[in-house]
């Protein structure tokens, strides 16, 4: 294992300082926008060590409704290149577009390049931590031909929602000659692999963005949280919440997908789907259903609980019956399919609704998503992952399906999502008894085969880094049944929870200081701040301590820990969301990743219902 922790501690010290400095100098770089009198700074501490032949200095516009401008020199000193940045940039034609004089309105941010270090391009790599490792968000590139330099900043991940090299690849090849050369991406990088006239130059940078008065430090371009905090845990629960709430359809459906970066509503999933008829996901929905009843868990505040009824409105509205031998049947069906995870998902929110509200007026759906999901368990213990799919069948019941056929249609996920909502049923559902031994006698069966025989017969699905957080769940509500106190149940959610341990990036073993409590598949992958899968370990944190095995409860409690501030990272506040479009629109999401813009209902669930729960430990 690579030693960071000297380096760690060094950028961390840096964060510590005091930026008045910089502050001051934004505000004067702000007048001077505004008047074209030239700024000075030779009063001012600024943490900057100018070298003319390395240190480029951009200074970047942003504001609601426009693309940013920007504008980046090397001159002989600093002041002397801050002063052509802003020259510039009052030369720019759309300055005009920013209220430059309005600081809550126009923000500004100063970045500038350190590191820098020439590279050989078969050394850039993203998967390894060497000296050719470029980090998404950390690491700039910079082509140089001919005495002309390209640059990609560390900021632009964010500003324009990259994930990967390649993206950043694309972004610099347009502003070469060579794309003039080709319209196509594939060609355009292929010629740039195989010039030999491009030098490429890996580098760092510093970046602070106003905000109203004040300057805030940025890494990864984004705001840092340095320690778990319970209140910010609660403040991006509720938040995000709200987010859901207002931005809730008059017929019970969420605003499905956003993306900050272009203000646009359009699933990166479904690009093709028109305007008038963008894709909606039944089971995402009752993810939206389920955080509408966490919030209200810890608030009781009426306005959450009454739009997770209007929700699940919707999804009875979509729900078709069909006959079994335990009695009328429901399932959800929505986009030509019925998943069984849509069900599943279902009759968990709908289960957690009653259970908070008292209200038995769903009763009957209950007990027909039951039924639907006790029908859809093969002999041998396998639930079955579709009801209809539109491939298999001509679109009609998967009734008597082929061992090929189960096998096409097998879902990792959707048998825990089952699991859990007949474990809430059987264990909280007290009105009909007869059903619910019913339940407990197959569900026991489902068990015995999802633990013991699907890693066998379904080996291909499972990867390093555990992913089944629903049966997690599902195994810490069906052991508080006593007669489900089963060694193979338990040590499947507390290996799993190691796992997650294990592959979860700590404070020193990763060049970069957000890494910890991200996940990774294999150590040097981009870190993932997972909160569907922190779902499963805060679970296994519960079971852990209704066991009554403390110290194994206090470990997972503090990865947890570690975790959730991983993912404080997600949130878009007021303070980070300076380069969205539309920062009122964005204000209080989760993203999905570290820079990539895009939000999705289930985004904003998972994360937000692992943190409810984590609230819950100690409040």
């Amino acid at each position: 294992m690579l030693d960071f922790k000297e380096q760690n501690d060094k950028e961390r010290v840096f964060f510590e300082k005091d930026f008045s400095g910089v502050n001051i100098l934004l505000h004067r770089i702000r007048n001077s926008l505004i008047t074209g009198i030239p700024i000075v700074i030779d009063d001012l501490d600024l943490p900057i060590t100018y070298d003319r032949s390395e240190t480029l200095v951009y200074i970047t516009l942003f504001q609601s409704g426009q693309k940013y401008i920007r504008y980046g020199s090397k001159r002989a000193d600093l002041v002397t290149t801050l002063n052509r940045d802003i020259e510039m940039l009052r030369k720019n034609k759309k300055i005009s577009n920013f209220s430059v004089d309005d600081a809550t309105l126009c923000r500004i941010m100063l970045e500038y390049v350190i590191d820098r270090k020439k590279i050989s391009p078969k050394e850039l790599n993203s998967e390894r931590f060497d000296n050719g490792r470029f980090e998404i968000g950390i690491n700039g590139l910079e082509l140089r031909k001919d005495g002309v330099s390209y640059y990609y900043m560390p900021t632009d991940a964010i500003a324009l929602s990259h994930m990967g090299l390649r993206a950043v690849l694309q972004t610099l090849v347009r502003k070469t000659p060579i794309a003039k050369l080709s319209n196509s991406i594939s060609e355009r990088l292929k010629i740039l692999a195989e010039s030999k006239d491009y030098e490429y130059y890996l580098f760092k940078s510093r970046a602070f963005v106003s905000y109203k008065d004040e300057c805030i430090p940025l890494y990864r371009g984004n705001i840092r949280y340095t320690d778990f905090n319970y209140d910010v845990l609660y403040n991006q629960v509720i938040k995000s919440a709200d987010w859901l709430l207002e931005n809730m359809y008059d017929d019970g459906r969420f605003l499905y997908y956003y993306d900050c970066c272009d203000d646009t509503y359009k699933d990166h999933e479904h690009p093709n789907r028109p305007e008038n008829n963008l894709y909606y996901n039944d089971l995402r929905h009752c993810g939206g259903i389920i955080s509408l009843i966490r919030a209200y868990e810890l608030t009781s505040d009426e306005r959450y609980i009454k739009a997770a009824k209007k929700a699940v409105d919707w999804s009875i509205s979509v729900s078709r019956s069909h006959d079994t031998r335990w009695g009328k049947a429901y399932y959800a069906y929505y986009n030509n399919k019925a998943k069984l995870g849509g069900t599943g998902v279902l009759l968990v929110a709908m289960m957690q609704y009653r259970s908070f509200t008292g209200d038995k007026s769903y009763d009957e759906y209950i007990k027909g998503y039951v039924c639907h999901i006790l029908s859809r368990v093969y002999e041998n213990g396998e639930i079955l992952g579709y009801y209809i799919h539109p491939k298999f069948h001509n679109g009609e019941p998967l009734i008597n399906m082929t061992d090929e056929e189960r096998k096409a249609t097998f879902s990792f996920y959707y048998p825990g999502e089952a699991l859990l909502g007949l474990a809430l049923f059987a264990n909280n559902f007290l009105d009909d008894e007869g059903l619910a031994k019913e339940v407990r006698k197959i569900a026991k069966k489902a068990l015995d085969w999802i633990v013991d025989e699907r890693p066998h017969i379904y080996s291909d699905l499972f990867t390093a880094l555990p992913s089944d957080a629903w049966l997690m769940q599902a195994i810490e509500e069906w052991v508080k049944d006593k007669n489900f106190r089963r060694d193979n149940y338990i040590n499947f959610v507390f290996n799993d929870a190691a796992t997650m341990v294990d592959k979860m990036y700590k404070r020193d073993d990763s060049p970069y200081i957000d890494y910890e409590g991200g996940y990774y598949y294999e150590y040097g992958d981009h870190y993932y701040p997972d909160g569907a899968r922190s779902e499963g370990l805060v679970a296994a944190y519960y079971l852990a301590r209704y066991l009554g095995r403390t110290a194994l409860a206090e470990k997972l409690l503090n990865a947890c820990k570690k975790a959730a501030m991983c993912q404080f990272h997600l949130f878009n506040n007021e303070l980070n969301n300076y380069s969205h479009k539309n920062p009122a629109r964005s204000l209080n999401t989760i993203r999905f990743k570290a820079t990539r813009q895009w939000v999705r209902v289930d985004s904003i669930q998972h994360v937000a219902c692992f943190f409810a729960r984590l609230y819950k430990a100690e409040n």
